[in-house]
C-alpha cells in the first residue's frame, strides 16, 4: 500500500519572556559592528571608502533603505526544515519560535542548522537567510553595487558555496521522488516554512498557476455549492481521531503530520474516520521515515483498515491549506484512487492548535478535499473546498489510542520543539490548561477518560 503525507517543520511558540541573545555564529560568522564602528568606517570619505565583507552588516543595509524591518520577514531553509525570524529595528534577529535574538545572519543560521544537523560547523548566514524570498548575500551585492562599484564582488559571493549545495541535494531528492511516483512517507514529504502572521487569500485572486507565487499562501475554503457542485461523498469522523490528532498536534511547535484510516462504502458513499496514525519521525530522517511508514502499513492491514486520509498542523496559523497543500491533496486525491479509475475519496485535515486567532482553547480543525481545475484552465490551482462532516463520539477512550499518545509523549520527550507547557498561552491559561480544554472538546462518553488522561498529562509535566 502507498502512503502519501507532508512534513512536521518549525513553527513558531510561545517567547519566552526575556528573550536570549545569540552571538554565537560559527566559525565564519560575521562579526556584528557597533553602530560607532560602522560611522567610522563610512565617516573617513563617506561611502567612497571601502567597506569590508565584514563590515556590510544588516545595519548597513537598514540604514540605507534596501531591507526594512519586520516580522517574518526572513527565513532559512534546510534540508527540508524551515526557520522564521523577525529583523528589528537595530539590525538583529528575533527566531519566531523562541524569541531568541541573534545579533547575525550567521549566527541565527548556524543555530538552526545544528538543530538538523548538529555536525554543522558553520551557517552561511548571509547565503543561508532569505529577506522577502531573496538571498541576503544579494542585497550585500546591490548595495556594493550602488556605492561601491569598483568593488571586488568576491566579498559577497564567497558564501554561496554551502547553500547552493544544500539548494542543489533538495533538487536531486525532487528528482529521484519524482521517478519514484510512489507517494510514500519518504518521497512525497516536502519542505515548509512555519505559519506567521500568513493572510488567506480568496481562490478567485489566484489566477493561473505561476511558480513565483509563494508556495505558503494561504487560501480561503471556498464551499461545494459555491462552485455549483454538490459534496461527491458524506465522512464520519471518530472522536478518538480527533483526540488523538489533537494531542500530536499541541505537542510541539513544529508542524507534524499522520495518516488517517478506515473504510469507504461505495453503496452508501460515506468515508468513515476510525483511526489516527502519527507519524513519529523527523524531515531530514528519510531512514525513520521508511520504517514509520511500514510500521503504519501494517498497523492499516492489521486493523483491517484502508488508507483514507492524512492530517498535518500549521501550530500558530490559520487551519487552511496553502498553495501547496492544496497540490499535496489533488496528488494524494489522485494516487489513492488507484489505477482502476475507481471513486475514492481522501480525507485531508488541518489541525490549528496555537492560532490565536482560534474560538477559545479549541483547536481548529478543518477538513477539506481539492476540486480539479476546470478543463478550459488546467493551469488554474486545484479548488479547495470545505467538507461537510459528521463528528462520532466514541463510547471510550482505547487502549490503543492511549498507548499511541504515550509513544508520542516520548518521542518528543527531549526534542527541543517541545512545547514548554507550563508556560501561558494567555494571561489566565497556562498551555498545560489549553490542551486539556481542547482535547474535551473530543472526549468519549465515558467519563472516566478525564482520569486515564491525568497520566498522561502527568508526563507532560515531567518533561518540563
Amino acid at each position: 500500500m502507498d502512503l502519501m503525507v507532508t512534513p512536521d517543520v518549525p513553527s513558531g511558540s510561545e517567547p519566552p519572556s526575556s528573550p536570549q541573545v545569540v552571538e554565537d555564529g560559527g566559525e565564519e560568522d560575521e562579526e556584528e559592528l557597533s553602530g560607532g564602528e560602522e560611522a567610522d568606517m563610512r565617516s573617513s570619505s563617506g561611502r567612497g571608502s571601502l567597506l569590508t565583507r565584514r563590515g556590510i552588516t544588516l545595519r548597513v543595509l537598514l540604514k540605507d533603505g534596501l531591507v526594512e524591518p519586520g516580522d517574518g520577514v526572513l527565513a532559512i531553509h534546510y534540508l527540508g526544515k524551515n526557520f522564521v525570524g523577525d529583523l528589528l529595528n537595530d539590525g538583529k534577529i528575533r527566531w519566531v519560535e523562541t524569541g531568541q535574538i541573534f545579533n547575525s545572519p550567521s549566527a541565527w543560521a548556524t543555530h538552526c542548522k545544528r538543530l538538523v544537523n548538529p555536525a554543522k560547523k558553520s551557517g552561511c548566514g548571509w547565503a543561508s537567510v532569505r529577506y522577502r524570498g531573496q538571498k541576503l548575500v544579494q542585497y550585500k551585492t546591490t548595495w556594493l553595487h550602488k556605492y561601491q562599484p569598483s568593488a571586488d564582488m568576491s566579498l559577497v559571493s564567497e558564501e554561496d558555496d554551502d547553500e547552493d549545495e544544500e539548494e542543489g541535494k533538495t533538487a536531486v531528492q525532487a528528482e529521484e521522488k519524482n521517478k519514484n511516483g510512489k507517494p510514500g512517507l519518504n518521497d512525497v514529504m516536502v519542505s515548509r516554512r512555519t505559519d506567521r502572521e500568513r493572510i488567506p487569500v480568496r481562490y478567485c485572486t489566484l489566477g493561473t498557476r505561476d511558480a513565483a507565487k509563494d508556495p505558503h499562501t494561504l487560501v480561503e475554503l471556498s464551499a461545494f455549492s459555491a462552485i455549483n457542485r454538490f459534496q461527491p461523498f458524506n465522512v464520519a469522523v471518530s472522536s478518538n481521531v480527533l483526540l488523538l490528532m489533537d494531542f500530536h498536534c499541541h505537542l510541539t511547535t513544529s508542524e507534524v503530520v499522520g495518516y488517517l484510516g478506515g473504510r469507504w462504502d461505495t453503496n452508501t458513499q460515506l468515508l468513515t474516520v476510525l483511526r489516527a496514525f502519527p507519524c513519529r519521525t523527523r524531515l531530514a530522517d528519510r531512514e525513520s521515515a521508511s520504517a514509520v511508514e511500514e510500521e503504519i502499513c501494517q498497523n492499516l492491514f492489521l486493523r483491517g483498515l484502508s488508507l483514507v486520509g492524512w492530517y498535518h498542523s500549521h501550530p500558530r496559523g490559520p487551519a487552511l491549506p496553502s498553495l501547496q497543500d492544496i497540490d499535496s491533496q489533488m496528488d494524494h486525491q489522485l494516487k489513492l484512487q488507484g489505477s482502476n479509475n475507481g471513486f475514492q475519496p481522501c480525507l485531508g485535515i488541518i489541525c490549528g492548535p496555537y492560532y490565536h486567532g482560534n474560538q477559545g482553547v479549541a483547536s481548529t480543525i478543518t477538513p477539506f478535499w481539492v476540486v480539479p481545475p476546470p478543463e478550459q484552465r488546467p493551469n488554474d490551482y486545484g479548488i479547495p473546498v470545505a467538507v461537510e462532516v459528521t463528528y462520532v463520539q466514541d463510547n471510550f477512550l482505547t487502549s490503543d489510542v492511549l498507548n499511541e499518545m504515550m509513544l508520542l509523549v516520548d518521542y518528543y520527550r527531549a526534542a527541543p520543539d517541545l512545547v514548554q507547557f507550563n508556560q501561558y498561552w494567555c494571561p489566565d491559561t497556562t498551555m498545560m490548561d489549553k490542551i486539556k480544554g481542547s482535547l474535551s472538546c473530543h472526549a468519549p462518553k465515558d467519563q472516566a477518560y478525564s482520569q486515564i488522561l491525568e497520566h498522561v498529562y502527568s508526563q507532560l509535566s515531567g518533561m518540563q
